[in-house]
């Protein structure tokens, strides 16, 4: 079994209200999710209207494919007009 982990930093552009931060937010999850069938949460910063830090998960059998959607999913992220990747970590885990 691989688990594939990566955790984004986003920076919200211009939000007015944390409203605004979450429907960015619940918006990307959503979309993720459909797409690349991940788990996506919201993991930190959650009372900070410009910021939001995702927890994105997936588990696969072969290592190359977990990594391949985690990349995907962070360039899908990067193309996103109303927030940008500030920072990232993306982690691959192999079990028994």
């Amino acid at each position: 079994m691989v688990v594939g982990v990566l955790q984004v930093e986003l920076k919200i552009d211009a939000p007015q209200s944390i409203k605004d931060k979450r429907r960015v937010v619940s918006s990307l999850k959503d979309r993720l999710h459909r797409e690349h069938m991940v788990s996506v949460a919201e993991v930190d910063r959650q009372d900070d209207m410009h910021t939001a830090v995702l927890g994105i998960a997936l588990a696969s059998s072969d290592i190359a494919h977990c990594q391949s959607v985690l990349d995907h999913v962070l360039d899908k992220i990067r193309q996103q007009r109303d927030c940008f990747v500030s920072d990232h970590q993306s982690q691959v885990i192999t079990g028994q």
